[in-house]
């Protein structure tokens, strides 16, 4: 897996005026469930190690609204290794309400400045408030631009969550407090693409909501007075929620007064699920719009056994095992396994404390052979069925197969793809966004992949054979029908008008041989615009 990632997580608590508290709440009570936050981002780490940080409220102190972020990891950002740095932390900024964030970047510096979630402070209460945004607006630059025709307005930091933060203090500049509902709805109506999002004011008020074509999940639930939001059910699940929900798309929750509702801020579309969160980003114990996220990738093992039976390409003997690429590749590589009547093994041991350490000097195959020890001891002789969730640049797997012949000694690599190939950018927050970094439209050269390309595939990448599952699997092992999902990186059929226009520029520019940059900075170049 070429270190695919996208656009952060979100998540938010709230503890209602109640004579009981939740039972979930810390020993120290309502006004400090705040301290919970930690702990759900630490379950949402999967999709953000660049930064971490929340936004809490509490009206006996004098910053009603404050703000805490910082570079690193959960656990390097709030110091949960350091207890008496920790306590610190969680007193100064204790609250009975916040929302968190954890970052990965798509655009933008990896900086503190970058972090969320971003704040606006102000001296009028409803216009004080804290955001934190999961997604990415495709129409981030047309948005950008005609937000600078307005007077004396400036960017900072020039990407989309600056942007929101700015069309939401727009919104909010009235003498009279707003209607928030009125707010988003006046929003939805400007933005294209993937926008969850957390906003907290200095009154106390909450709104989480989710885009209208779903791209990105989001749970919530509520145990008496606590209610908690979260881009994944397993951060829920494990603070001890148990009746929880995913927020439909284009509804919001609002939180006001003391009082929890749902509305609907933007017309019912069909959604656009991104097929990834199944196959790839989310924890594999969540459950998200009521689909498991283990058992889609279960399915799609099975798909990949159904479809060795029919190739009859490799001998089902004891000379052959199922190796996963780790972590992602695991639940597939069993499912597969099982069905064929072969041992899943873990030939690939992952070193997971290297994380996103920069070490200097190392290149791209020292990296890998930093993350994954090959165990001779369970592949020597033997061939070698490995199963990848994905593949979209191939270099480091390109890296990866050699490690396995060199030093796991397989005499065989058949590489086994759990998903269809990658044929054009995503638009909506997976950090994929231009058509020559890909690898499948290189070898490509109609809409269906045929045995002669990946076998081209095979021979580039150093192994005996390659084969992907088919477009139609990914719908089957979710459980959605086509329409449902968003499925743009592999039919290059884009959900929004927005991502048709990008991927449009995006193939000229590829053509014309002229793809230095991301599709965005492209546009924006196109439009007379320099990005920073």
């Amino acid at each position: 897996m070429d270190e695919l990632h996208h656009e952060c997580g979100i998540a938010a608590i709230y503890h209602f005026d109640s004579p009981t508290p939740s039972r979930l709440v810390p020993p120290s009570g309502p006004e400090n469930v705040s301290r919970l936050m930690p702990r759900l981002l630490l379950d949402l780490q999967n999709r953000g190690q660049l930064a971490a940080g929340f936004s809490t409220f509490n009206p006996e102190r004098g910053k009603i609204l404050d703000t805490y972020k910082q570079i690193g990891t959960v656990i390097e950002a709030f110091r949960l290794n350091h207890q008496a740095k920790y306590d610190s932390i969680m007193k100064e900024y204790a609250g009975r309400a916040a929302i968190g964030h954890v970052r990965y970047a798509t655009c933008g510096a990896n900086d503190r400045a970058f972090a969320q979630p971003f704040e606006r402070h102000h001296g009028c209460k409803w216009k004080w408030f804290a955001m934190a945004f999961n997604g990415q607006l495709a129409n981030f630059t047309d948005l950008r631009d005609e937000l600078l025709t307005l007077a004396n307005y400036h960017l900072t930091r020039n990407l989309d969550t600056e942007v929101i933060m700015h069309y939401l203090s727009y919104e909010l500049r009235k003498d009279e407090r707003p209607d928030l509902l009125q707010v988003f709805r006046n929003l939805s109506r400007r933005f294209d693409g993937a926008y969850n999002l957390v906003f907290l004011n200095a009154m106390g008020d909450m709104a989480v909501l989710r885009d209208p074509k779903g791209f990105r999940p989001l749970c919530y639930a509520q145990d008496g007075p606590l209610f908690a939001a979260a881009s994944e059910s397993v951060a829920l699940t494990n603070l001890g929620f148990q009746d929880i929900h995913s927020l439909e798309p284009g509804q919001m929750i609002l939180i006001q007064d003391n009082r929890l509702r749902i509305e609907r801020y933007a017309p019912r579309q069909t959604p656009s699920h991104c097929f990834f969160e199944w196959i790839y980003f989310a924890n594999v114990a969540s459950t998200l719009d009521e689909r498991s996220v283990y058992l889609s990738r279960s399915a799609l093992g099975k798909e990949l056994a159904l479809q060795e039976h029919q190739l009859g390409r490799v001998p089902l003997d004891d000379d052959t095992v199922v190796v996963p690429v780790p972590d992602t590749g695991k639940a597939a590589a069993d499912a597969m396994a099982y069905e064929l009547g072969i041992p899943s093994v873990e030939g690939l041991m992952r070193n997971r404390y290297v994380g996103r350490t920069f070490i200097e000097g190392t290149n791209r195959a020292d990296r890998v052979r930093m993350k994954y020890t090959p165990l001779r001891e369970v592949m020597e002789g033997k061939r070698v069925l490995l199963i990848e969730d994905t593949i979209v640049r191939s270099t480091t797997l390109k890296s990866l197969l050699h490690h396995i012949r060199e030093r796991g000694g397989a005499k065989e690599i058949h590489v086994r793809v759990a998903c269809p190939p990658i044929v054009a950018p995503c638009f909506y927050g997976i950090d994929m966004s231009t058509v020559k970094e890909l690898f499948a439209p290189r070898f490509m050269h109609g809409e269906r992949i045929t045995e002669e390309e990946q076998q081209a595939m095979a021979k580039e990448l150093g192994a005996e054979s390659l084969y992907y599952l088919p477009v139609e699997a990914v719908a089957r092992c979710i459980g959605f029908p086509d329409d449902r999902l968003c499925r743009a990186c592999i039919t290059g059929k884009y959900p929004t008008a927005t991502g048709e226009k990008l991927y449009q520029l995006a193939k000229l520019n590829h053509h014309n041989g002229e793809a230095n940059g991301r599709t965005y900075e492209l546009a924006a170049a196109a439009n007379g615009v320099v990005k920073q």
